[in-house]
């Protein structure tokens, strides 16, 4: 349930009540035009959603919510085209205040003219998630996965790394199975729900949000909120799941004990072929874990509405024919605005467990498939996505790892596309400017004042030279006159030589060099290396492998070095495929880790002594994702030995 206060809850459930709706249309160019209640055609406006199909409990679906509106309103509707709709509730509280909850955020889709009227149909983000999809060979945890996702598709995550890391298997390493049915994001969401039991919805603010099912009800609702109800004769709960695994081609069961419930079949996860038997089991059962909290009676009904409700949450029904003590979830629902709010919530009836249904059949069916194309011999490409964002520096770093078998005997192709961030070491410059500088002649002046003596009628007299060479006198009492220079020569035309050092710093280059790895052995005769400042550069890489065996598995990395700088690789910018024909998924990791030590010689004297022995051990996984293991062993270990005389 969205988080509102405690009197919108009160008055949500009054007999009578005051509210209104608006809303919001902003255009890709950024014009935003506000509409209101009266804007909005009577009966015209609803909002629908789901997390599950028409007849059962569903993990890991990715469903999109729906809104239609019918406005008052001129505005050209060849401008809403991927315009984003906003829609609020607004009630008022006791107290005559109103209180706001966003209703959602939209993408339109449709926009059709009337004469007065303009119909909008739009969906939430969760239709930006159909791309196309290449990482099959991502490798990453859930929450690498999500976040690939997101970013490729543009849409913000309502959940951190740490919420994902908190859920049961949110842990663990995935990769993606090569054999599989991936075509879009969002199948890969729709597994990656599946690992984490529960299912992928786009809330309120328009956010990828994971929810799961659980068992505490949010509020209840009696008979005089609801127009008309039904409820079912059975209780839909879970006890076992199982999931089909395309090594061994058989459908791996677990369960609880005691097992009288429903199985919820997982079908063929790409996500959970991987691994050990026990790794495989302790996923299906976290999922199991998740699943067993269902508890629900399946139901259908017409309330007076409560916006402030989401998908997945539990409601308790009270008085007519519902049952008081049992709970019901919400896998369905439309509101209408300025009408009834629809809920319904599905479930599946144990007496029909052994039945089998439309998607197993779907899933035998996919099987067979995948089976028939692998036996094919038709063109096969397995391709890369890394999953997580590393940075390059001078030692080598795996960017790009992609396991095959073909067949037959065949040859095959690498191609490679890498965005890099380079950020390159500033270098310091210097030079000497030299240049000469002329210093032309000029004039050196003097100023000259003579003083003549008094005249009769006591004034002074200044003598200065006329333009004809003549003197000219001029009565002191009648004002200052300026002095004039004169010229006692000129100076003598120079040539200097100027050295002026200077010193800058400026952007220097980093150097990436590209070594190709093939089954442990690295190929000496074709290593690329780019040259390039700082900024966002890309670079294409590909490789002819020949000489494949039959039915053997290969591996082929790639490793980056940078010298200069550093370059840094975000996650999703780093994409890779192996083509050729015939080609087969590659075989698992086991889980088996081969250690060797060596240790020195130990010299057995006379007297046998026992030591205590400390050593800190640490592990490293060289991989894309990088994560390391620390142990700390602490004890007494005893070396022995029984000597007899030798004879030389």
């Amino acid at each position: 349930m969205y988080p509102v206060s405690e009197a919108f809850l009160q008055a949500v459930q009054e007999n009578t009540r005051r509210y209104y709706w608006t809303g919001r249309i902003t255009t890709t160019k950024g014009a935003t035009y506000e509409f209101g209640a009266d804007d909005i055609v009577k009966g015209s406006g609803y909002i629908s959603s789901q997390c599950c199909g028409s007849t059962e409990i569903e993990l890991g679906t990715v469903y999109a919510a729906e809104m239609g509106i019918t406005l008052l309103s001129d505005i050209d509707r060849y401008t809403l085209e991927d315009a984003q709709v906003e829609l609020f509730y607004h009630l008022k509280l006791p107290d005559g205040s109103f209180e706001e909850i966003p209703m959602g955020i939209f993408e339109v889709s449709e926009a059709n003219r009337n004469i007065k009227t303009l119909e909008l149909k739009a969906y939430d983000y969760m239709l930006r998630f159909d791309k196309s999809f290449n990482g099959f060979e991502t490798i990453g945890t859930v929450y690498d996965f999500v976040s690939l996702c997101c970013k490729a598709c543009k849409v913000e995550m309502a959940q951190s790394q740490a919420d994902y890391e908190a859920m049961p298997n949110g842990t663990e390493m995935l990769s993606v199975y090569t054999e599989n049915d991936i075509e879009t994001y969002r199948d890969v969401l729709y597994y990656v729900g599946q690992v984490l039991g529960g299912f992928f919805c786009i809330n309120r603010e328009g956010k990828l949000e994971l929810r799961k099912y659980g068992n505490k009800p949010v509020m209840e609702l009696e008979t005089k909120h609801r127009f008309t109800s039904s409820f079912s004769d059975f209780i839909t709960r879970y006890t076992a799941v199982s999931s089909t695994n395309m090594k061994t081609e058989t459908a791996e069961y677990y369960h609880l004990d005691p097992d009288d419930g429903l199985t919820l079949n997982l079908g063929v996860n790409p996500l959970l072929q991987f691994g050990l038997k026990e790794t495989r089991e302790q996923l299906c059962m976290n999922i199991l874990n998740d699943l067993a909290v269902v508890d629900y009676v399946p139901f259908d009904s017409e309330t007076i509405g409560n916006p402030a409700l989401d998908l997945g949450d539990v409601i308790r029904f009270k008085g007519g024919q519902a049952d008081e003590n049992r709970i019901s979830a919400i896998t369905s629902m439309q509101c209408k605005i300025g009408g009834k709010h629809t809920l319904k919530g599905v479930g599946k009836n144990p007496r029909l467990a052994h039945a089998k249904s439309k998607n197993d059949k779907n899933i035998s069916g996919l099987l067979n498939q995948i089976i028939d194309n692998k036996e094919a011999g038709k063109i096969g490409i397995h391709t890369f996505t890394n999953a997580s964002s590393f940075t390059v520096g001078e030692s080598d770093v795996k960017i790009i790892s992609i396991e095959f078998a073909p067949n037959e005997a065949v040859m095959a192709q690498f191609f490679g596309s890498v965005i890099v961030g380079a950020n390159a070491f500033q270098v310091e410059r210097s030079v000497v400017a030299r240049g000469d500088v002329l210093i032309p002649s000029v004039e050196v002046t003097e100023l000259v004042e003579e003083v003549l003596p008094e005249d009769g009628n006591g004034t002074e007299s200044e003598v200065t030279g006329s333009e004809d060479g003549g003197v000219a006198t001029e009565d002191a009492s009648e004002g200052d006159t300026s002095e004039e220079p004169k010229v006692i020569g000129k100076t003598k035309e120079q040539t200097l030589s100027v050295e002026l050092p200077v010193v800058w710093k400026e952007d220097g280059q980093v150097v990436v060099h590209f070594t190709f790895e093939f089954n442990d052995n690295i190929i000496e005769i074709h290593q690329p290396e780019e040259t390039w400042h700082s900024g966002k550069h890309s670079i294409m890489l590909y490789y002819p492998i020949e000489n494949l065996v039959a039915n053997y598995r290969n591996i082929f990395n790639v490793y980056a070095r940078a010298t200069g700088g550093t370059v840094t690789v975000d996650t999703g910018d780093c994409l890779a495929a192996i083509m050729g024909q015939s080609m087969g998924a590659g075989e698992a990791w086991d889980g088996e880790i081969k250690i060797e030590e060596t240790i020195k010689k130990v010299k057995v004297g006379g007297v046998l002594q026992m030591i205590a022995v400390d050593e800190n051990i640490t592990w490293k996984i060289d991989e894309l994702v990088k994560r390391t293991y620390s142990d700390v062993v602490h004890g007494r270990f005893g070396i022995g030995a029984f000597a007899i005389p030798v004879e030389r």
